[in-house]
């Protein structure tokens, strides 16, 4: 028999951290390859962990609520065969695998700050290999594993061409339909010298007695922690201005409540969002600049020909962002469908971290919650984002008459060092338009 330390791996990326739910299984039990172990919530969703092989759990670490970072231990197995772990070395388990846990550049728990040591040695260029030895000790994601027991690949023998060698979902797809590609040299990363953190417990609310009265500190939810850094990130690489357009959609509110009502019939619930989406999307064609990203770096803009439209929705942990995929491709119906389908799912935290990646435009949909106008942060890295607001009667003139019409805000907030006022300007007003007359919106989506 032989022991087993298995690290939290590299669940997505950008995903270096998470908050441990509950654990699926009990100290003692025996469990099969891919039987899951525990629930772990990211920043994105609360994802099940697997077991990467066949034996016995002989100890759990760490509790519900703590957090946990790529490359701690997680579980200590008992497995069959002659090839034991190497016990970690100098209170580090980092020798118990053959990769890195990835740099943790910023605070990771509300108690206790983790200590980080990174001197830098540089790694000469190499050609990625096939990983050979036990599946548990590939470098891959557990979708990338199950990816790879579905089409029938052994995933040990596989080259890996991402990160440090990780193995992708695309290089599974090239062993299973293709004839295997002769891997170009790559630069590896640089590797970096640290001591794997201890999983460190979330810290409790606190009571205290001012001059003026009680107070409670609560630490903040790790999923509201992870937003706050997005929305810092996002202030402090791009330069948000916020431009707001006014659309009347009394006949679009025709339009809309017939199709409701008939969709029904069909248990199609039918909301203004899924015409937004399409509207939007037609916007996204004629002015692509904010279907794009922007490298800093290197100075490069990326204009994406695919429109992955994420849909925010308030959950009561917080903001989630679902991505509607390919939207261009799909009807008012199925979008419909799927905007209901995943915000049902991002309130449950059921959503899966594939249909959470990949955005490349974000709607925020302030209207139930009503206000006139607001300045929407952006979802970075994208470059823009758009905030739609309550649909109410107001009074306006037409024709040189008063009279009420549904009138609607719409507000953009966009990158101003990538697009300038006067394209957000155009780009709003098309869309604007196009709500405002639905029979010119059917001919552009």
């Amino acid at each position: 028999m032989a022991t087993h330390e298995f690290l939290f791996p590299d669940v997505g990326e950008g995903i270096h951290e998470g908050q441990l739910v509950e654990w699926l299984a009990q100290e003692g039990d025996s469990v099969k390859e891919d039987q899951p172990l525990c629930r772990v919530e990211t920043d994105k969703a609360v994802v099940e962990i697997p077991s990467p092989t066949t034996g016995k759990i002989l100890k759990f670490h760490g509790s519900p609520g703590e957090l946990i970072i790529v490359g701690n231990v997680l579980v200590t197995f008992e497995t069959e065969g002659d090839n034991a772990t190497p016990p970690p070395q100098n209170g580090s388990s980092a020798a118990a695998t053959p990769a890195a846990a990835p740099v943790v550049t910023a605070p990771v728990s509300v108690a206790t700050p983790i200590a980080v040591a990174t001197p830098v040695t540089p790694v000469a260029a190499i050609a990625p290999v096939p990983v050979a030895g036990r599946p548990q000790d590939v470098r891959a994601t557990p979708h990338t594993r199950a990816l790879a027991r579905k089409l029938g690949v052994d995933i040990t023998t596989v080259v890996g061409t991402g990160r440090a060698g990780r193995i992708t979902d695309e290089d599974i797809d090239t062993a299973a339909g293709q004839a295997p590609v002769q891997a170009a040299h790559v630069v590896a990363p640089t590797a970096t010298t640290r001591t794997a953190p201890a999983i460190s417990p979330a810290a409790a609310p606190t009571l205290s007695s001012t001059e003026y009265g009680s107070e409670e500190r609560v630490p903040m939810s790790f999923l509201k922690r992870r937003m706050a850094e997005q929305m810092a990130l996002s202030m402090r690489k791009l330069t948000h201005v916020t431009h707001v357009e006014e659309a009347d959609l009394t006949e679009f509110w025709d339009v809309y409540g017939a199709a409701k009502a008939r969709l029904k019939k069909d248990d199609i619930k039918l909301s203004p969002l899924a015409y937004f989406v399409k509207a939007i999307v037609a916007a996204l064609k004629a002015y692509p600049i904010f279907n794009s990203t922007w490298d800093q770096e290197t100075g490069e803009i990326t204009y994406k020909h695919y429109y992955n439209i994420g849909i925010a929705v308030d959950t009561p942990e917080g903001l989630v962002v679902p991505v509607i995929k390919n939207a261009e491709t799909k009807s008012i119906a199925q979008i419909a469908t799927e905007i209901a389908d995943l915000a049902k799912r991002a309130r449950t935290r059921d959503l899966k971290l594939e249909e959470m990646r990949g955005g490349t435009f974000t709607i925020t949909n302030i209207g139930p919650l009503g206000g006139v106008h607001a300045t929407p942060i952006i979802n970075y890295p994208e470059v823009a984002i758009i905030g739609v607001h309550s649909i109410e009667d107001r009074p306006a003139v037409v024709d040189g008459e008063i009279c009420i019409r549904k009138r609607m805000f719409l507000s953009t907030s966009f990158d101003h060092q990538v697009i300038d006022g006067a394209t957000g300007a155009r780009f709003m007003r098309l869309i604007a338009t196009m709500l405002g007359d639905p029979s010119y919106l059917f001919t552009q989506i």
